[in-house]
């Protein structure tokens, strides 16, 4: 009989290989802690319940970040399912830079893990109705982040593969010369992009935050961890060494990023309208795509964000039919201040506008929490409206995925008045719909109602 130690070792080490490089031993080790859990070795919570209607959970995370373009905690589809599974959440989804990669992995784990899940993709675009105000990317008058969450599937149509190749493309060109600048200031610390940059990767999509990891590394290797490296990095950076966490830490990683990467730094280059794609166009593609396109809102501190409604009806006015915020950094536990107060009037907003409201902590910096905490006097009155607007995302990329009826689709225009009417529907979708039960919407056709959808379900 195997001993609680070695059983608890076995179980770290499947875990340890859910963030391996290689698909076939992830798939391998969920497969193996899935049969586990069904065995009894390892307690999962049972999947959220109900009561009158209203969900029980321990939250939603519609935005993190996978290793597919950066996790700060190296965290894989696989990784991040498997542990919102044991966290009890409600609906969980991944959000990548610029690609999909993640998709099709994280679906397939939520299946296993009797997991409601959606995928997305993050990028910034060009608002040109704000081309003299700074909105949610602090010194970049016009530039915007943004995301389309609900994609079905990682292969786009064809007429939409060249957008999302040229999202990649831009990007790694653009880190590419941004190493090349950076590396003149860091001599003798230099980077080889392929060799220590992209080898920080599992799909060569590579970001700056890779770059800041590879270059703590390379420091190390050429410096050792001596007082060589503290000088280095001080003069450097102009910090003080015993501030940053040597040799790879936190602290030393942000401010790699803040002080050569970032506005005023020696490898920054100020973006313009030619340097990212309109928001116009990546919500077409978005849309073409199957997924929902969503405006991204930073605190409301910035001249762009203080003009939240006209922001607002830009990226409405172009397809968004959603808002993401990150609530953790716009507030301090006990201490109401202008950006928890920011963060509310955003939400009643975007209420008022019938917006599906997405939520999640990005965990591609250190620190970020791997879930908010919903219990705290900040953020359980908000729950209620993430979690409908988690349920709203999930039921659009299953019925877009099986059947083309998501919440974009001419199906859901022509069967809804508004788009109230279709956040209730698709909420009511993704409420009642089970993950093992995802496959009977398949069949379903441009001619069937909204009542035939929910007749699946129930039966």
């Amino acid at each position: 009989m195997k001993s609680r130690k070695s059983k608890h070792t076995s179980i770290e080490v499947l875990e340890l290989a859910l963030d391996s490089f290689n698909p076939a031993k992830r798939k391998e080790a969920l497969q193996a802690l899935c049969e586990k859990a069904a065995r009894g070795e390892i307690e999962l919570p049972s999947s959220p319940r109900e009561i009158d209607g209203t969900a029980l959970s321990h939250g939603v995370n519609l935005h993190c970040h996978t290793f597919f373009s950066y996790n700060t905690y190296g965290y894989s589809p696989s990784k991040f399912a498997w542990l919102a599974r044991k966290a009890g959440l409600a609906v969980a989804g991944v959000v990548d830079f610029d690609v999909l990669d993640a998709l099709e992995e994280f679906f397939d784990a939520g299946r296993m893990l009797d997991l409601k899940v959606c995928a997305g993709l993050e990028t910034r675009v060009y608002v040109p109705e704000f081309a003299d105000r700074v909105t949610n990317s602090p010194g970049e008058p016009g530039i915007s982040y943004h995301m389309g969450v609900g994609f079905p599937r990682a292969q786009v149509p064809d007429e939409q593969k060249t957008f999302l190749a040229g999202l990649r493309e831009t990007a790694q060109q653009r880190n590419r010369s941004l190493t090349d600048r950076v590396n003149k200031h860091l001599h003798p610390v230099e980077l080889d992009y392929e060799r220590d940059v992209l080898a920080l990767t599992p799909s060569g999509n590579a970001t700056e935050r890779h770059i800041c990891l590879a270059y703590a590394r390379k420091a190390k290797e050429i410096l050792g961890e001596t007082d060589a490296l503290a000088d280095f990095w001080s003069q450097k950076l102009g910090a003080d060494a015993k501030s940053l966490g040597l040799p790879e830490g936190g602290n030393l990683l942000n401010t790699i990023r803040a002080k050569t990467m970032k506005r005023g730094g020696v490898g920054y280059v100020q973006p313009d309208k030619g340097s990212f794609p309109w928001m116009a166009d990546t919500n077409r593609f978005i849309i073409a795509a199957g997924g929902i396109p969503v405006h991204t809102w930073l605190d409301g501190t910035s001249d762009g964000e203080k003009a939240i409604e006209e922001l607002l009806g830009v990226a409405m006015s172009t397809g968004a039919a959603a808002l993401n915020v990150i609530p953790d950094r716009n507030y301090t536990p006990g201490s109401p201040d202008v950006k928890l107060k920011n963060l509310y009037q955003v939400v009643k907003l975007a209420e008022k506008l019938d917006l599906i409201v997405v939520e999640g902590t990005e965990m591609n910096s250190p620190g970020q929490k791997f879930v908010d905490d919903f219990d705290s006097k900040e953020l359980k009155p908000l729950l209620p409206v993430f979690l409908k607007g988690a349920l709203i995302v999930y039921a659009h990329s299953v019925l877009q995925r099986t059947c083309g009826l998501g919440y974009t689709s001419q199906w859901a225009k022509r069967n809804f008045k508004n788009a109230g009417e279709k956040n209730r529907f698709f909420e009511q979708v993704g409420r009642s719909l089970k993950p093992q039960n995802e496959d009977s919407l398949t069949g379903l056709s441009d001619s069937s109602t909204p009542g035939d959808i929910l007749g699946k379900i129930r039966n």
